[in-house]
């Protein structure tokens, strides 16, 4: 059921986000353009390293955009906003502090007195169902207590919009799932003393089950792909067929390729990002994929839920498998290719064998260390010498994030080695 958008709290007009570095811009986000609404929570959506943190930092006030427009509650956002709160993945608490004088901490930071502090923090600790807990430290607490903290300390200081920085993805599956159910709730019961909620999550069925509408971020720069309403009633049922087709829609959406200037999304380039994924991992995917019950074809949601994985573990597997073609995702599938299917059925020397083929033929820095390291006198090249030359173009976490994936690759493959006590790359032993 649609409702009426409230009063507008945020407005982001032809937001970007950039870094100089020696080869031009390093965009994060391009030409945001978004609002949020009182009585709302909005969920932003997007693989791993498509800026949505980026973009809640914004929001909050606490790094400038490189270009575009912020406004907060009908005014430029010029700092930190008043009135606007942030919960984190990893909680964030002072480890020498109580759990009440956690939740005091940020009301004495704008000078609230200490009599309307402690009655305050008392009445979030009441309501966040940490009752009793008042005086222990965060090392005897577990996780989900921990959140609960951390959820207190942003809700005492009555705060107008509450961003949230993937908060339950620290927490095992159960205690999430009783956050995110206790705080719909008391949302939904108006017991909670904000105007709007933004949460940033990796978690598809967490933003149908929670959201009014998610923000789809593309990457490469991030931008904003696609917005999509979800209307359906409270409390939701997710083994409804129109919350699973939804929840499918998302995935599909997400893995929908486009094609720029005839490249497709698959192919990359030397200066290319790549998550170190295991290839254990790698192997993993591929037989579950060629086993029974998919014979080479796997639902995206349905083997996230068997496997235990969220977005930005199971699609950095997925799209390392495409950029070898041993799979290909598309439309919400993974699908086997010939060569996936053959792997699947190798056995250990001649799976090696087509991963370093695969390797060398289509990822390009792999190729380029290989080459370097047989011109050179030694057969050795520095780490920093392949590092410093992505770095051109990359964050420094991403160059050092695409290095890693490299190192493991290129060992599996045996297509050259690596001595991490040196920070060398060599062919020592590996057949030129």
């Amino acid at each position: 059921m649609a409702k009426n958008p409230g009063e507008e709290i945020i407005k982001l007009e032809h937001v970007r986000r950039g870094f100089d570095k020696a080869q031009g811009e390093l965009l994060v986000l391009e030409d945001i353009t978004m609002s949020l609404h009182e009585g709302e929570i909005v969920g932003i959506l997007g693989r791993s390293g498509c800026g949505k943190s980026s973009l809640l930092r914004i929001i909050a006030g606490l790094i400038k955009p490189s270009g575009g427009a912020v406004n907060y509650k009908g005014a430029p956002l010029k700092g930190p906003a008043n009135g606007v709160a942030m919960v984190f993945q990893t909680f964030a608490l002072f480890p020498w502090l109580t759990v009440l004088d956690n939740v005091e901490a940020g009301l004495e930071a704008i000078g609230t007195p200490a009599p309307e502090r402690r009655k305050r923090a008392l009445a979030a600790i009441d309501l966040i169902g940490l009752d009793g807990f008042e005086n222990a430290y965060p090392r005897e607490l577990s996780g989900g207590m921990r959140q609960r903290v951390g959820f207190a300390r942003a809700l005492v200081v009555n705060p107008t919009l509450l961003l949230m920085d993937e908060p339950f993805s620290a927490l095992d599956v159960l205690t999430a799932e009783t956050l995110r159910t206790e705080l719909l709730d008391l949302w939904i019961g108006k017991k909670l003393p904000i105007k709007s909620i933004l949460i940033v999550t990796h978690n598809i069925e967490e933003a149908v089950f929670m959201c009014d509408r998610v923000l789809l971020l593309a990457a490469n720069p991030g931008r904003l792909a696609a917005e999509i309403k979800i209307d359906f009633a409270h409390p939701r049922n997710r083994l409804d067929p129109a919350f699973r087709q939804l929840v499918d829609d998302i995935y599909a959406k997400m893995t929908a390729r486009t094609d720029v200037g005839g490249t497709r999304t698959a192919d990359l380039t030397l200066s290319s990002r790549l998550s170190p994924v295991s290839t254990n991992l790698m192997s993993g995917l591929i037989e579950t994929i060629s086993s029974e019950p998919y014979h080479g074809r796997a639902d995206l949601p349905d083997i996230a839920s068997r496997l235990h994985l969220e977005v930005d573990d199971l699609f950095p597997i997925g799209e390392a498998l495409q950029y070898l073609r041993f799979a290909d995702m598309h439309e919400g599938d993974i699908t086997l290719t010939a060569l996936g299917r053959s792997f699947a059925d190798a056995d250990t020397q001649q799976r090696k064998s087509l991963f370093a083929r695969q390797l060398l033929s289509w990822v390009p820095l792999a190729e380029h260390i290989r080459q370097v390291l047989q011109e050179r006198p030694g057969r050795i090249a520095p780490r920093a010498r392949f590092q410093q030359e992505l770095e051109d173009t990359l964050s420094d976490t991403a160059a050092d994030e695409t290095i890693d994936a490299i190192i493991r690759w290129g060992r599996y493959a045996e297509v050259f080695n690596y001595d991490d006590k040196r920070e060398v790359f060599g062919l020592d032993d590996i057949e030129a």
